[in-house]
């Protein structure tokens, strides 16, 4: 290989590098929501899937059924993780062009 081609490739892997930089702060400061209960459960997340937030209507908060709240809250958590890992796979997406390449995961 060409010195040229060496110095090239390496300056293509420097701009991924950025580029996937830029991604993960975009993805930190994107925020999806995951809902249960008819939205009586909410649970924002970063694109990171981060919890940051966690809304309890009063409404729902039932000392005789507590189990059905934590039923509620596990859905609305997991609505907002599969939402911010969705929200990734977009972003690595236009990254690597659409194709799955295998390790090109975000460090999280």
């Amino acid at each position: 290989m060409a010195k040229g081609g060496v110095g090239n490739m390496m300056k293509q892997v420097q701009q991924m590098q950025a580029k996937m930089e830029k991604i993960q702060a975009e993805l930190e400061q994107t925020e999806v929501e995951g809902t249960a209960g008819g939205g009586m459960v909410k649970v924002t997340a970063n694109g990171k899937q981060d919890i940051v937030s966690i809304t309890i209507d009063p409404e729902v908060v039932d000392p005789d059924d507590v189990e059905m709240l934590q039923d509620l809250i596990l859905a609305a958590v997991s609505q907002a993780r599969a939402k911010a890992q969705e929200l990734q796979t977009e972003k690595m997406a236009s990254l690597t062009g659409g194709l799955n390449i295998p390790g090109m995961n975000l460090p999280f």
